[in-house]
């Protein structure tokens, strides 16, 4: 029996999955933390080497649970955290720690590329608005702030690119995960000449492109004894976090939105051609899959927005704290008795692109209680997340039809899955599996080895959702209205909320 790896480097943790290949199916994973370093208030930096020192660990540990003989291992991949910047010199070895795409101190220089460039051009050219933390405005950072380090640098790669050039010694990048370096050309698949310039960069150093399924080499005999594997292993290209999800969960054409509320909440829409919002309210990306693509709309405090309010009420050392907040807000009415919410604790992405927007309670009432609030909460992020696929809706005649497949933290609340399905006004399927990202991976190692033919034959082999969730006609009248409330909210408070920023 054949066996794969799907490698997850994630923001904050690593996992490794032990994949049959023939079932994509997770027989054992393993994972391990690593820190992110803030030298400064709004910096966000990692130390490549923890990403290797955590897949050293958890391959093994991954391998050991799974029992299975490392020889029968016939392909890696990998998923990784988007918009990070590693800098490697001619020894193709970090200069400096990576920044990764929480990192903010590149805000000055995203505002004067938006304050040079027409809506128009970064339509054109560009996946969307660019955003601080991603490798373009984070190279022009490093141009005004630590020159000397460009001047040393021969290549730039993002997270996941570091571990597979561990593995293989070539450094490269690939389609997925460079689209959201806001310096790929997403129709053409290639570096962009004039995004590049845009950002005062150069061609020279950025490296080769590769597809998402390529072969990317193969396991050298140095990194082999590190990870307890045998050399010669075949290792794949790996893609970007959200589509190595979407290809664990089998999304590869159009039809089906993955909707996942974890700590944030994104939209996954996948596309048969590429398509830039005019309004540059989202953003499109290239898929793993070839010759597709995707939009993807986000808020930044989905799943966080509960995890706020649990510790603000004190519940943060409670066990069944989520458990305990649903059942509160099983009985509360609709619209939790006139209460509203706006989860924009962090900002907003999707449709504001506010980082100064703030969350708020409207129509707080003296009658009303823990479990309002808890329900408001849910309704107000599920409100959110309708609006972001609305958004992507709009890129695509029909998209409004499609089915939605829901995961995430969110999904595992009967309430909030029910309030989802009301707030969408659409069936709702239950994902089911775990690890996808992992799994999405293992998908591509398996196409690069040779035990698919292709991405799309894979996908095809991952069992569908199996719990679907009705919506009400009523409740989603209901939410319809209060979807409108919802929308009339941000730009009355939008004034008050960026003086409040300000203080």
């Amino acid at each position: 029996m054949a066996y794969l790896l799907g490698i997850d480097l994630g923001t904050s943790s690593l996992k490794t999955a032990v994949v049959e290949a023939s079932r994509l199916r997770v027989l054992a994973s393993a994972s391990r933390e690593y820190l992110i370093q803030q030298p400064f208030p709004g910096d966000a930096e990692q130390n490549p080497e923890d990403w290797w020192r955590a897949l050293i660990d958890t391959v093994r540990r991954a391998v050991a649970q799974a029992a299975i003989d490392p020889g029968a291992i016939s392909g890696i991949g990998f998923s990784g955290q988007m918009h990070g910047v590693v800098c490697l010199d001619e020894t193709l070895r970090p200069l400096r720690p990576a920044i990764i795409w929480a990192d903010t101190r590149s805000a000055p220089q995203v505002a004067a590329l938006e304050a040079r460039l027409s809506r128009n051009d970064i339509a054109r050219y560009a996946p969307g608005r660019p955003a601080a933390g991603w490798m373009g405005p984070s190279l022009m950072w490093l141009a005004e702030h630590e020159p000397e380090t460009l001047a040393r640098t021969q290549q730039i790669i993002m997270p996941k690119d570091y571990v597979r050039l561990r593995m293989t010694g070539q450094a490269a990048a690939e389609i997925s995960d460079a689209g959201s370096t806001w310096l790929l050309d997403i129709k053409s698949g290639q570096w962009s000449g004039w995004l590049v310039e845009q950002c005062g960069l150069e061609m020279r150093y950025l490296p080769p492109l590769l597809r998402s399924e390529q072969f990317a080499g193969e396991l050298l005999p140095a990194a082999a004894a590190e990870l307890g594997l045998p050399a010669g292993i075949a290792v794949a290209a790996g893609c970007a976090d959200q589509p190595a999800q979407a290809l664990g969960y089998g999304l590869v054409e159009p039809g089906i939105d993955l909707v996942t509320i974890g700590t944030g909440g994104q939209v996954f829409h996948p596309l048969a051609q590429p398509a830039v919002d005019p309004n540059l309210r989202l953003h499109t990306y290239p898929h793993a899959a070839p010759g597709r693509w995707y939009a993807q709309a986000a808020i930044l405090a989905g799943g966080l927005s509960l995890r706020w309010l649990r510790d603000v009420l004190g519940l943060a050392q409670r066990e069944d704290a989520y458990t305990h907040l649903s059942a509160l807000a099983a009985p509360v009415a609709l619209g939790a008795d006139g209460l509203l919410f706006l989860p924009y604790l962090a900002g907003e992405r999707t449709p504001h692109m506010d980082p100064q927007a703030s969350g708020a309670f409207l129509g707080l009432r003296l009658h009303h209680t823990t479990g309002h609030l808890a329900r408001a909460v849910m309704e107000g992020v599920a409100l959110a997340m309708a609006d972001c696929l609305e958004r992507v809706a709009a890129l695509t005649e029909g998209a409004s039809h499609s089915a939605i497949i829901i995961t995430g933290g969110a999904s595992n609340s009967a309430v909030w899955r029910q309030i989802q399905a009301d707030v969408y006004a659409r069936s709702v399927s239950l994902a089911t599996g775990e690890h996808q990202a992992c799994v999405g991976a293992a998908l591509l190692a398996g196409v690069a080895s040779g035990a698919f033919t292709s991405v799309t034959e894979a996908a095809g082999r991952i069992p569908g959702p199996a719990e679907v969730i009705e919506p009400d006609p009523q409740r989603s009248a209901f939410y319809r209205e209060r979807l409108a409330l919802h929308r009339e909210m941000y730009p009355l408070l939008h004034g008050a909320m960026h003086r409040l920023a300000a203080r």
